[in-house]
Order: structure tokens, then sequence, then C-alpha cells
């Protein structure tokens, strides 16, 4: 029998986080867009004071511990006063996706149960559309000073949030909380049916902040910048306002304007260290750079995850600008970050093309995680970066069930992801496709994810989209989808024959459709379900094919 140990026990707590935060780098800076434009400035310390005065605010409304308050923000600071306050004060911190269809929107902020919302000047139409379906909400919170907080005519009462807050005291006595109680609750994005709640713990949040913060994964200390582009109400930010306050890092919040020239602005005006967030938005900021002729003189590495990057992005960041690429997994059922790519000192050695196609790869676990793939009848494939199954993961900060399901979500305690993945020898994750997109033809796989990056590739080419559609002989077949990049003339047979050599020959669609933008949803992912409705059946008479 094994001894008990003599440790202490101390709880892993997000009011521990703060505590350390405004303790131990007090003095060090968040840098905050606001949504009216211009920057706010203050301290860790400043942020934990506000943090406290929101606690008592929240109490002062009649919310108790286990209330779940709602956000629908951007990345500034008041939402960050949130986070902390919300969760460090014994409540759940709800952020929902303002890119959300709103019947979406009431439906999880009425199954989450808030209380209260908080949400920006910006939303302000969506909050008058969504509170007369939201009948629990006992209080509309505007994240602004009375100046800039809008008139909703005909909707519900709004309190000012500096107003709600001035008067409370600078300290609040955070209370001792379980660290597997709940935390903070996002939903999934709702592609097929209701959105699907994932409630995670204290716990789960700290030992993943604490992870992020190493050096292979985001590298955080004291001398970083940090800028998470990735929306703090898409998975936490990936738990980047966590660990900056762990590693005492600087933290810059862009507001609502993600586009090229404003972050870039944002990037070279702070020293800009690092940042992540998902491939549109990197392809933006990249055609900024090059149109004005710029260059990136802080910018060291990007984490990138959401969908996958194309190696020919990769390839730009890395040769031309010299920025260091991270390709990282997660979905909102792992709070952050899962896997992540990262090179070796042997990779190093590689020639160029090699290390860019390692990049864009997913990576190995990062510590605590555990994945592996298995056939349609559960068992689990071999590590040959060949065979091909439905991705499967367990570990620290891993969903065991959906809020308030009955039901666990894991199968022989691992979470089926609904990704089609191999694994190398060395513990590499190749994301091969979704399990709703891969396309079976003539009896075989073809990974639209592969061939979506190979057109990429070309010059011409901003974007691209592979769905699978009907074919008599071959079961399905796919169709390409081209956003040419401004100013481009780039035709049918052209990107056809670019693809004939980089991916098997059946593989090279038999159509191409050429549009002038695809679907995205509130996550930065091209909708597919989208296309699949209108072109599911093949090309529709007048779409543009040249």
């Amino acid at each position: 029998m094994q001894p008990p140990s003599l440790m202490m026990y101390q709880p892993m707590t997000i009011s521990g986080v703060l505590h350390h935060g405004m303790t131990q780098y007090g003095d060090q800076e968040i840098v905050s867009r606001e949504t009216h434009g211009p920057l706010h400035r203050y301290t860790y310390r400043d942020m934990g004071a506000r943090a406290a005065q929101l606690a008592h605010a929240l109490r002062g409304l009649g919310l108790q511990p286990g209330a779940v308050v709602g956000s629908i923000a951007w990345n500034n600071h008041r939402h960050m006063e949130a986070y902390y306050a919300v969760s460090g004060g014994g409540m759940v911190m709800h952020t929902c996706n303002p890119r959300l269809h709103p019947e979406q929107l009431a439906y999880i902020v009425n199954h989450a149960e808030d209380e209260v919302v908080l949400f920006d000047a910006t939303f302000a139409p969506l909050i008058k559309a969504i509170a007369p379906h939201c009948p629990r909400v006992k209080a509309w919170v505007c994240l602004s000073d009375a100046e800039h907080t809008p008139a909703i005519e005909g909707g519900p009462e709004v309190l000012r949030y500096e107003a709600l807050i001035a008067p409370q005291p600078t300290t609040f006595d955070w209370p001792a909380v379980d660290e597997t109680a709940g935390a903070a609750l996002c939903y999934t994005s709702g592609t097929t049916g209701n959105p699907k709640g994932v409630l995670y713990s204290h716990r789960a949040i700290v030992l993943n902040a604490l992870t992020s913060c190493t050096g292979g994964v985001l590298n955080l200390s004291p001398q970083e910048v940090a800028l998470p582009v990735v929306p703090m109400f898409h998975i936490n930010a990936w738990c980047i306002p966590y660990s900056a306050l762990v590693a005492g890092a600087k933290l810059v919040l862009p507001g609502p304007k993600l586009d090229g020239a404003s972050l870039y602005e944002l990037l070279e005006a702070e020293q800009v260290t690092m940042t992540a967030g998902v491939p549109t938005i990197w392809m933006g900021l990249i055609q900024h750079v090059e149109q004005n002729g710029l260059r990136f003189n802080h910018l060291k590495r990007t984490l990138v995850g959401g969908t996958a990057m194309p190696q020919a992005l990769i390839a730009k960041f890395v040769d031309q600008y010299g920025v260091e690429v991270r390709h990282g997994w997660g979905m909102t059922e792992t709070t952050a970050v899962a896997t992540l790519s990262v090179l070796s000192r042997q990779d190093m050695a590689r020639p160029v093309a090699e290390r860019h196609a390692i990049i864009a790869r997913q990576g190995k676990p990062v510590p605590g995680i555990e994945i592996k793939v298995v056939d349609e009848n559960g068992h689990t494939l071999p590590r040959d970066d060949k065979s091909q199954g439905e991705l499967m993961v367990r570990g620290h900060w891993i969903m065991e069930r959906y809020y308030k399901a009955d039901r666990t979500a894991l199968a022989d305690g691992w979470f089926p992801t609904g990704d089609i993945a191999t694994i190398s020898a060395d513990g590499v994750l190749t994301i091969r496709d979704r399990t709703k997109d891969v396309i079976k033809s003539g009896g075989e796989w073809i990974s639209s994810i592969d061939l979506e990056n190979a057109a990429v590739g070309h010059p011409a080419v901003a974007m691209a989209a592979v769905i699978g559609i009907p074919d008599p002989k071959w079961d399905e077949r796919p169709l390409l989808f081209v956003v040419r990049k401004p100013g481009q003339t780039l035709e049918k047979q052209e990107i056809l024959d670019f693809l004939t050599g980089r991916v098997a020959k059946w593989w090279v669609p038999d159509d191409v459709v050429f549009v002038d933008a695809l679907p995205v949803g509130g996550t930065g992912k091209v909708q597919k379900n989208e296309l699949r409705k209108e072109y599911g059946n093949g090309v529709p008479n007048g779409a543009r094919t040249d």
C-alpha cells in the first residue's frame, strides 16, 4: 500500500491566479483597445482592484455563489476584469459568442441560466433582439462609461459598468472554492443542432494556464508581450488571459479592431512578441504587410489553431518575416490547447521545406494530455502515420460530459473528438479531416484539409474550401471553392493543373467554384454546412466555375 503524501494541499483557483499576478507582477501592464477606439492602459494591480469592485457589485445585484454571469464582449480590459471577478467570486463566467445566430444566442443564455449579462456597446442591437427571449436575466450591463453607453430604444433597461462598480470597495474577500467547481462556461459553435455547453473547473483552467506558460507551448515570461487575437468568447482565448498573469507577461487586448492594419499597428506600437489566433486572421495580416512593404520588428512567434494553417502561409511567416509558427489543436471540449507542433533541435537540422511540413501538422500532446486514434469498432490503430481513425483524447482538462447532460460523452474513458487523424511513431498528430467532412471516393478517403491547403499554395488563392458531392460512379467527388486574391485572374484549369502533381491524381476535383467570400462562422472556421446546402447536389446553374 502506498503511504499518503506529506504535502500541503492548496486548491487551484482563479482567485489564486489573480492574487499571484497582483502581488508578484502588480506593475505589469495591460493595454486594451476600447470599443470606441482609443487605447486604455493600466496594471495588473489596477485590474485586480476593479475586479474586486465588480465582484462586490454582482453581490449587490443579488448574485450568489454558483450563479452564472454571461458576457457578449470583445477582448478588452473590462471583459478581463469579469473573467476574474465572476469566477474568483465563486460564480460561473459564461462567455457568449456574438457571432452565433440570435436564436442560438438566446438559447445558450437561457440554457446556462444567466442572471446578469455584460455586453460591449457594439452589441446593443443584439441585446435588443434577444432580451425579450431571456426572461431569467436580472440585469443587462454595458461595459462602458456613461458617455459611450448606447440607448436601446424599446429594449431592456441597461446598467452602466463604470457607474455600477464606482462606489464599490477595491478589495474583496475571495471565497474559498473547491478546485473542481465550475469556473467558466463555453458553448460549441452549434453547426449541427443547438450549441452544447462545456463547464470548465478552476483546476482545469489553472493546470492549462500553468502548462501553457512553458517553453514548449506559449513560452511566456515577464519579458514577453502577449496579444491574444483569439476571442475571449472562444475557448477562454486559449487560456491566455490566465497564462499571462501566471507568467507575468504584458498583455495587449485588441478590442473589436481585428483587421490587418489595426493589428499590425498594435503589434508594432506595443512591441508584441507573441500572439495567437486562427489562420484567417493571419491571412489578413500578411496581406496588409505585403501590400505595404512592412516588417515585424518585435514579433517572435504566433500560435495558430482553430483550423489547419496552410503550409504556404507558414512559409511566409517563417522565411520572409522571421516569425516562428506554432501550430496547435484543441476544441471547446479541451479547455484550450491540447497538442502543439514545435520544432526540436533535430528538426532544426532538416531542410526548410521539411520544417514547414512538420509545423503544418498538429504536433504532440502537451503535458497532461494523451491521444490515440481508433477504427469504427473502437480498436486502437497503430502509430504509423498512415492508419486513419477517429481521434480520441483524455487528460487533466478534457470534458467528461456536456453541461446539464445526464450521460457521459466519453467512450471507455476517452473523449471522441470527431476528427479523423493519424499519429506517427514519435507521437505527432496530423488531423486529416472531420468525420463529417472527409470525402470517400471509390472506396478511398480524400482529406478535404490537405486538398484545401494544397490549393491555398497557389499565389493567386486567398482562401479555399472543399466539400464532397454525390457521384454515381465514385460515390463522392471533391468540389473546390476558391476565393481569388484581389486583382488576380485565376481560372479553373489553372488551379486544377496546379493541384496535379501536388496531390494524388484521383484527388484532383472535377470542378471549381469561384466565390467572392466563403461563409465563416463565429470561430473563424469555414461553414461547410452552408456550402452543402447550396452545392451539396452539385454545381447549380449560374455558379462561377471559370
